[in-house]
C-alpha cells in the first residue's frame, strides 16, 4: 500500500526514478531489530495465520513488537495491508517507513513498490518483475506457486499454503530463529497438526529457496532479546472483554458493528467458560438488539434492575444511541458503553482508525448533558478500565463511556500479563431493606452527601419504602413529576455538581514532568505511543526537551490543569481533523492557559506515527 507519497519514487512526468536521480544504496551496516515490515495481500486469502505467525515468531525471539491490520471494509479480493514493527527500543507505534515488503497481490505491487523508500528490500511473486521499477531496492523475487505446488498436492489448499512460503522466506532473509517459528506457526494451527505439518514444509520450502537462490542485499536482521520474557501478546476488545468477567458484568446487549463486534463476541466466549453453574445453566445474558438504540436502552434497564450491563458500538451507533443516553444521564441509570472508534462521519471508512467521537460522546444527546469518558491507552488498560467503568457508573448513577479506538481494539499489543483484582466490588449508594427501616424512607433524587448522587433501591428490595418512579421528564428529589422552574434548576445543578464530583472519581493522568521545559505535549489513547518516541526523536535529533500527559479520562482532573499553567506551549496531540481534545480543553481551562495550548492532528485513517508529530511540532516551533 501507498501508505506515503510516493512521489519519491516517480518523477514530475510519471517516468521511474533511478539511482541517478535518488539519493542511492543500502544503508551502511546492519539494521538489526528496528525495522517495518509491510505484507501486501488480498483480502479473504487466509494470510492473517502467515502474519501472525511472522509476528509472534518475532516475539519468541525476545524482540518488542507490534502489528496493525489495514483491511477493506466491504468484500474478499479487495487488498489488505499487515505491517509488523520489530524494535529494540520498545516502540510500537506505526513506522511512517517500510522498509521490507512482501507484495502478494497484484493489484497493488506496483504502487506498494514504488512507495518504499530507498535502501527497503522486496520480497514478491518473480512473474510480477517488480525489478523494474526500483534499481534502489534490495529485490527478492520468488516462484510462490511453483514452490506451492510442490509442498501441496491438494490445490483447493494452496491458496492458503501459499502465504507460508513468505514466512519462510523471510525468516531466511532476515536470520530468524526457526525453532521460534516453528513454535508460533504450531501454536497458531495447536488443534490442526496435518494442517501444521502442511503449513510447516510451506515455511521450510520458503526458508530453503530463499538460502539456495538469494544473496543479501540489504541490512535488515533480527537478533534474538530477552525484552518480551513474560509478556502476552492481545487485542484491546478482548482484553476489555476479559475485564468485564472481572467487573461482574453479566448482560451484554449489543448490535454488531466495525472495528467493535470482536468486544461483545470476546465477551461471549470468555461468559460461556466462567458465567456457567455446575448444571450448565448460563448466568448471563447476551442479546443482540434490532438496532443500537435498543441496545443501549436495554442496557439501562438491566442497570436499573440491579445487573451490570454494558454494550459495544462505534461513532454511527453512537449517533443512534443519543436519546437514550440523554435518558441514563438525566434518570440517573447506570450503564457501561463501549466506542471503538473509526472514521467518519456517516459510515466515513469502517476500517480506518480515528479518535473522532469525543465531542459527541461527551454532550451525547439534547440539552445539558455531560458524560463520563474513560480513554484506554493500552490492552492492558482495556482490561482494567473496563472493570472501573462499571465501578464508576454504579458510584456515579449515570452512563460510563469507555473511548478506545480500532487501533487498541482490533490489533495485537504486547503487554505485562494483567493483574487480578482484588478490590471487592462497589455497588455504589444502594440502600437495603435494613436500612430503609432504620432511615424511614429516602428521596430517590436528594443530594444528601453534598457529591450530587442521590440514593437508590434496587427492584424486589423487601421495604414497603423501597419504591420509586424513575423518571427521563422533569422530576424533584423524590422523583415527583414536576415542572417548576426552581426544582428544574435545582435537579440540574446537583447534576453538574455529580459531574465535578467524577473529577476526583476518575482515573488520574500519567505525568512526566522535568520542571525545566517550556514545551509541554498532551495525548491519549493510541496516540500515546507516537508521542513517546517523537519526545525521543526532538530530544536526540533537535535538543528539545518536552514535558507530558496523557489523558486518562473526562472530566479532567486537577492535575491537567496545573500541567497547562505550568507551561509556555502545550501542544495537544490528536488523530481527528478538528481538534476535538483541544475544543474540551479550551471549555474546561482558564481563558489565562487557553492561549497556550496548539494542535498537532492527524486524520488520514491510519494510526498516527512519530516522524509526522516530530515534523508538525518542528514546524509549529520554527526549528
Amino acid at each position: 500500500m501507498a501508505t506515503e507519497n510516493v512521489a519519491l519514487a516517480v518523477g514530475a512526468d510519471g517516468s521511474v526514478l533511478t539511482k541517478s536521480d535518488m539519493q542511492q544504496g543500502v544503508p551502511k551496516g546492519n539494521i538489526v531489530n528496528d525495522f517495518s515490515i509491510q505484507i501486501a495481500t488480498v483480502n479473504g486469502s487466509g494470510s492473517q495465520s502467515a502474519n501472525l505467525v511472522l509476528l509472534k515468531s518475532i516475539f519468541r525471539m525476545g524482540i518488542p513488537v507490534s502489528g496493525k491490520n489495514l483491511f477493506p471494509s466491504n468484500i474478499a479480493g479487495l487488498p489488505t495491508w499487515y505491517t509488523i514493527r520489530a524494535s529494540k527500543d520498545g516502540y510500537v507505534a506505526r513506522k511512517k517507513e517500510i522498509d521490507l515488503l512482501i507484495a502478494m497481490n497484484p493489484e497493488t505491487m506496483k504502487e506498494d513498490m514504488l512507495s518504499l523508500p530507498s535502501g527497503a528490500a522486496a520480497i514478491y511473486e518473480e512473474s510480477a518483475n517488480l525489478e523494474q521499477y526500483r534499481d534502489d531496492v534490495a529485490c527478492y523475487p520468488v516462484p510462490f506457486d511453483k514452490l506451492t505446488a510442490a509442498v501441496c498436492p491438494e490445490a483447493k489448499l494452496r491458496k492458503l499454503v501459499k502465504n507460508m512460503i513468505y514466512v519462510g522466506v523471510a525468516a531466511q532473509l532476515l536470520k530468524m530463529d526457526m525453532k521460534a517459528v516453528e513454535a508460533a506457526l504450531r501454536k497458531q494451527f495447536a488443534k490442526k497438526t496435518k494442517a501444521a505439518d502442511l503449513n510447516w514444509g510451506a515455511v521450510q520450502a520458503g526458508f530453503d529457496y530463499s538460502a539456495s537462490t538469494f544473496t543479501k542485499k540489504d541490512s535488515l536482521l533480527l537478533e534474538a532479546m530477552d525484552e518480551t520474557k513474560g509478556k502476552i501478546i492481545i487485542d484491546g476488545n478482548a482484553a476489555a472483554a476479559l475485564g468485564c468477567i472481572f467487573a461482574g458484568c453479566t448482560v451484554a446487549m449489543w448490535y454488531p458493528i466495525t472495528p467493535s463486534s470482536s468486544l461483545v463476541e470476546s465477551f461471549i466466549d470468555y461468559a460461556k467458560r466462567y458465567r456457567l453453574e455446575a448444571d450448565g445453566k448460563a448466568t448471563f445474558a447476551v442479546v443482540q438488539a434490532e438496532d443500537e438504540l435498543a441496545a443501549i436502552g436495554a442496557v439501562f434497564g438491566a442497570g436499573w434492575a440491579g445487573a451490570r450491563a454494558m454494550t459495544a458500538t462505534s461513532g454511527p451507533g453512537i449517533s443512534l444511541m443519543a436519546e437514550f443516553a440523554g435518558l441514563g444521564y438525566y434518570a440517573e441509570l447506570p450503564g457501561v458503553i463501549f466506542d471503538i472508534q473509526r472514521t467518519g462521519p456517516s459510515t466515513g471508512m469502517p476500517t480506518r482508525n480515528q479518535q473522532g467521537d469525543l465531542l459527541s460522546v461527551a454532550f451525547l444527546s439534547h440539552g445539558d448533558t455531560k458524560h463520563v469518558m474513560l480513554i484506554p491507552g493500552s490492552v492492558a488498560e482495556c482490561f482494567e478500565m473496563a472493570q472501573e467503568a462499571f465501578e464508576l457508573t454504579e458510584r456515579l448513577q449515570t452512563p460510563v463511556f469507555v473511548m478506545s479506538d480500532l487501533d487498541l481494539g482490533m490489533n495485537n499489543w504486547m503487554s505485562d500479563p494483567f493483574a487480578y483484582p482484588e478490590k471487592p466490588l462497589n455497588r455504589g449508594k444502594v440502600l437495603s431493606a435494613e436500612d430503609l427501616t432504620r432511615l424511614g424512607g429516602f428521596a430517590r433524587y436528594k443530594d444528601v452527601d453534598g457529591d450530587g448522587i442521590g440514593y437508590r433501591t434496587l427492584p424486589g428490595t423487601d421495604h414497603p419504602l423501597a419504591a420509586y418512579f424513575t423518571r427521563g421528564s422533569g422530576h424533584n428529589e423524590k422523583a415527583q413529576y414536576t415542572e417548576r422552574p426552581d426544582d428544574y434548576f435545582n435537579n440540574m445543578e446537583r447534576l453538574a455538581k455529580k459531574f465535578e464530583t467524577a473529577r476526583s472519581l476518575v482515573p488520574r493522568p500519567e505525568v512526566v514532568q522535568t520542571g525545566k521545559a517550556p514545551i509541554g505535549l498532551i495525548a491519549f489513547g493510541t496516540s500515546d505511543y507516537a508521542t513517546r518516541e517523537s519526545r525521543d526523536q526532538l530530544k536526540k535529533e533537535y535538543g528539545v526537551e518536552t514535558d507530558y500527559l496523557r489523558l486518562r479520562a473526562y472530566p479532567f482532573s486537577r492535575e491537567v490543569h496545573e500541567f497547562v499553567a505550568s507551561h509556555e506551549r502545550v501542544y495537544v496531540i490528536e488523530q481527528n481533523r478538528d481538534a476535538q481534545m483541544l475544543s474540551l480543553l479550551k471549555l474546561d481551562l482558564p481563558a489565562a492557559d487557553v492561549v497556550k495550548l496548539r494542535s498537532i492532528r492527524h486524520f488520514n485513517g491510519l494510526p498516527i506515527d512519530a516522524r509526522s508529530v516530530t515534523d508538525d511540532l518542528v514546524m509549529q516551533e520554527g526549528i
